[in-house]
């Protein structure tokens, strides 16, 4: 697992404000938390592939990330990284810009901050 970037590439963390003006023009959202916690609630149009999996050893990461992300994604796409505080967002945005995706930034604060700020969010349905 990559832990570094080469050195002509940086992983760009922009606050939720930029981060929500990003998504508003067009940048796809990628949320790499958990399915269990994108279903509490998420992002509107947000791709979901898990960075890591809860598992009974413990966390473990998904060796399938690149390859689920490459069926969504496009290396070319303009990427917004999220997760649930930024930390799992940022190890992801790593790997991709060593995968070669070409536009990628990092959501500081994750879904926590969008929440603070009171940005929209799709929660599942209460039943009656």
């Amino acid at each position: 697992m990559a832990t570094s970037v080469s050195p002509e590439q940086v992983v760009i963390t922009v606050d939720v404000n930029t981060a929500k003006d990003l998504v508003c023009s067009g940048h796809l959202y990628l949320d790499v938390r958990t399915h269990e916690e994108f279903d509490k609630g998420h992002l509107e149009n947000s791709i979901v592939v898990p960075y890591l999996f809860i598992t009974p050893q413990g966390r473990e990461k998904n060796p399938q990330f690149l390859e689920q992300v490459l069926s969504a994604c496009k290396k070319e796409d303009n990427i917004v990284v999220g997760c649930r505080s930024g930390v799992r967002s940022l190890e992801a945005s790593v790997e991709l810009l060593n995968a070669g995706f070409k536009s990628i930034k990092n959501m500081g604060g994750g879904y926590i901050a969008w929440v603070a700020n009171g940005f929209a969010v799709k929660q599942p349905q209460e039943s009656i």
